[in-house]
């Protein structure tokens, strides 16, 4: 669910890139049923970033934001650009402060990322209010095949986050959804994938 909206990122922002897709289509299933992340699940990420590095990729990006210190452990083995999924998009929440809104639909998700958002902001000295909201049956109906009911729910959901200076999608499967939340919301929306396109993009060129 998340290689369409990043290769739509791509292609909006960096058409000249060439990517590619490397899929372990289980890891979120399998983060659904654990408390925190174990050593096992860490080493699936080391492989999967080596795979990339083997293949010849000059930068990657991971996309699903319920990894972070996975993805902070794989990436201390390289020099190559290595971005997790919100690093960018929090970036750039984190200049319109200082109350933000994320809205995610898978619920793991939630804590790794508020402590990551906490941890930059304390870092550039920020004092900021991170308002989270879940929205499951969204996640659940894209599953289904039900991109406009996804859309809808997101947009819905998004009116809980609307007394916030901007709103922050948390999963790249919900950037499709941006328009209808913007019609929703009255504040700026960020998604992660054109956020991190555009944060590789100004690493690499």
């Amino acid at each position: 669910m998340s290689m369409q909206p990043v290769t739509e990122a791509f292609a909006r922002a960096w058409p000249e890139a060439e990517t590619l897709n490397i899929l372990d289509d289980s890891l979120s299933r399998d983060r659904a049923t654990m408390y925190d992340l174990t050593p096992a699940m860490m080493k699936r990420f080391d492989s999967l970033l080596a795979y990339a590095l083997d293949i010849g990729a000059e930068g990657v990006v991971f996309a699903c934001s319920a990894f972070g210190p996975a993805i902070e452990a794989a990436r201390e083995t390289t020099n190559v650009p290595v971005l997790k999924p919100n690093e960018a998009m929090f970036e750039a929440a984190l200049e319109r402060g200082p109350r933000v809104g994320l809205l995610a639909t898978f619920e793991p998700s939630l804590a790794p990322m508020q402590e990551e958002f906490d941890a930059l902001a304390a870092a550039r000295g920020l004092e900021l209010t991170l308002q989270t909201h879940c929205a499951p049956d969204a996640m659940q109906a894209l599953r289904d095949g039900d991109a406009a009911a996804h859309d809808r729910i997101v947009a819905e959901a998004a009116i809980a986050l609307d007394d916030c200076q901007t709103i922050m999608l948390a999963q790249f499967s919900m950037a499709p959804a941006a328009k209808a939340v913007r019609a929703s919301v009255h504040c700026p929306v960020l998604t992660s994938p054109d956020s991190a396109v555009a944060k590789l993009r100004q690493l690499l060129d």
